[in-house]
């Protein structure tokens, strides 16, 4: 099968063996995977969990064809149309956890609409909801707004009953379309001013949860923001991952910074997550009352392509890659 594949001069399209699923595992006839911000960092040479380095398999999301199961997976058949995060999503056929796995909606939803939502969904819904404790009233802000995974949290945000969603995106024009996907207020990082601008906008108490996709400089900005008792997910480091940190501020307002990771986490967690995701949010998904907007697609063999497109930081929702 072909697979996108870390090479000594970049990520190249390789032959490579067909996974062979374990007892606990899916086999997927890939026909669309999405792309995602550690996808950067495995092609860079770094390493994103047990992921990386010359030989690494990209990819963490797909949507396709179930070919194979395995012993102990239960409610998945071959010929299902599914979803899930997968390791080496970036190939004709990938092998994942059974508990990674979704049914795709009997909706008319597409596979390539499919792969966008497996990590999108999984993250933010940990994020807000079960790492960010959402109660129904709260504030919400979602630091760094305009990617797939900050659109879904936003809506996600709304949909348990947050009383206002905050998105923040350093342009402009993706600024102006946060409010499609459940934003109240759209800021720019950028502006020193903003985290006045959020307390202005919760009536001068401050945002109840932050969920940050963005750390290093943001992070006193975001406790200037925070209410007293706030809490504030370290969701990704796009903006760096050191930066200053106002101790005192912190311990003043009595904040709550919690970190979330997928990569130290067990398969049973993982499991679990999407246990709860699933609980909460597959109603809505099926309804087709979550939704990603897909910024371009590209074929697998310009998986170079693709990459190059997320890191010039210029797409608004998902690159998808289709096979």
């Amino acid at each position: 099968m072909k697979a996108a594949v870390l090479g000594e001069a970049g990520v190249e399209i390789r032959d490579v063996p067909v996974p062979v699923p374990k007892p606990n595992e899916v086999l997927i006839k890939v026909r669309a995977s999405s792309l995602n911000r550690a996808d950067l960092l495995v092609a860079s040479g770094r390493q994103h969990g047990p992921v990386g380095g010359v030989g690494a398999r990209l990819g963490l999301e797909c949507a396709g064809e179930v070919v194979e199961v395995g012993a102990e997976v239960k409610g998945i058949k071959a010929g299902d149309r599914v979803m899930g995060s997968a390791p080496g999503g970036y190939a004709e056929y990938a092998v994942t956890d059974g508990g990674r796995v979704h049914k795709v909606p009997a909706n008319n939803m597409t596979f390539e609409q499919a792969a966008c939502y497996p990590v999108a969904l999984q993250t933010m819904h940990n994020a807000v909801v079960t790492a960010g404790r959402l109660k129904a009233g709260d504030s919400v802000l979602i630091q760094g707004a305009s990617s797939g995974v900050g659109l879904m949290g936003m809506q996600i945000a709304k949909l348990m009953g947050a009383s206002v969603v905050i998105g923040t995106s350093t342009n402009p024009q993706r600024r102006a379309r946060l409010a499609e996907h459940g934003a109240d207020l759209a800021l720019d990082s950028r502006d020193p001013a903003w985290p006045e601008a959020a307390r202005a906008a919760t009536g001068g108490k401050g945002v109840d949860l932050i969920v940050d996709q963005v750390s290093g400089g943001v992070a006193n900005q975001n406790m200037q923001a925070a209410a007293v008792l706030g809490r504030i997910v370290n969701v990704g480091r796009l903006g760096g991952m050191k930066g200053e940190f106002d101790f005192d501020l912190h311990a003043l307002k009595r904040i709550d910074y919690v970190g979330v990771t997928f990569r130290t986490r067990s398969p049973e967690e993982v499991r679990e997550i999407n246990r709860l995701m699933r609980a909460d949010l597959w109603p809505a998904v099926e309804a087709g009352r979550l939704s990603l907007p897909i910024d371009r697609s590209f074929p697998l063999d310009q998986v170079a392509e693709a990459l190059a497109h997320m890191r010039a930081n210029a797409h608004f929702g998902k690159i998808v890659l289709t096979m």
